[in-house]
């Protein structure tokens, strides 16, 4: 009991080992995966008291309040909800134990703490989140862009000098293309599925 309250102290408790794809099964995470939807474990981090399980449907958060509690609460974050952003690896010193990696899911900050050993393994996750915050970003500016368009095409419609008939067939065409344009593309400027993102990043 001692050396936990002591390695609790030391912050030591809070290095985060990598899980490997074999024991997925052995952890409190993956009975919260939505098999179901053909959500799949990508990445696994362990510390004594959390556990962070990033799944291409978004990141499962098992929070501990300290390594010698039992009591546990399971957050979840999806990529479509919370955007994933400002992200950051930090390398270890000489004598430093552990590299970090740091983002955000919405306003929500992350700070994870994985064996200097595991850096390799922390590499790919970054390229992942990084790309998945990039993707994200481009695909508001085109919505944007989108939205910004079709106002620019209702302005343009209302300043016209049709007859009152024709403008409201106008207006029922350009509402019909506009619904039908927003529903072909909604899988991409609405992405919630990131599997081909980790399939190409992370290197089990």
């Amino acid at each position: 009991m001692f050396k936990k309250i002591a390695s609790d102290a030391l912050g030591l408790s809070d290095i985060g080992k990598i899980i490997k794809p074999e024991d997925f099964d052995k952890t409190q995470s993956d009975d919260f995966v939505r098999h179901e939807d053909n959500e799949k474990i990508y990445f696994l981090i362990m510390t004594k008291s959390d556990e962070y399980c990033f799944t291409n449907l978004g990141l499962i958060h098992i929070d501990g309040q300290n390594a010698i509690s039992s009591k546990r609460v399971m957050k979840r974050y999806p990529y479509f909800q919370f955007d994933v952003s400002d992200v950051k690896l930090e390398t270890a010193g000489k004598i430093d134990l552990d590299v970090e990696i740091k983002f955000n899911l919405g306003s929500i900050p992350f700070s994870i703490d994985v064996d200097k050993k595991q850096v390799d393994e922390l590499k790919d996750l970054y390229k992942a989140l990084l790309y998945i915050a990039e993707k994200v970003y481009e695909n508001k500016i085109m919505l944007k862009m989108a939205n910004d368009s079709l106002d620019k095409a209702v302005q343009v419609l209302h300043n016209s000098r049709i007859g009152e008939q024709d403008l409201a067939k106008q207006f029922q065409a350009l509402t019909e293309f506009s619904f039908n344009w927003l529903d072909s593309s909604k899988n991409q400027l609405h992405e919630k599925d990131f599997g081909s993102v980790f399939e190409k990043y992370i290197n089990n």
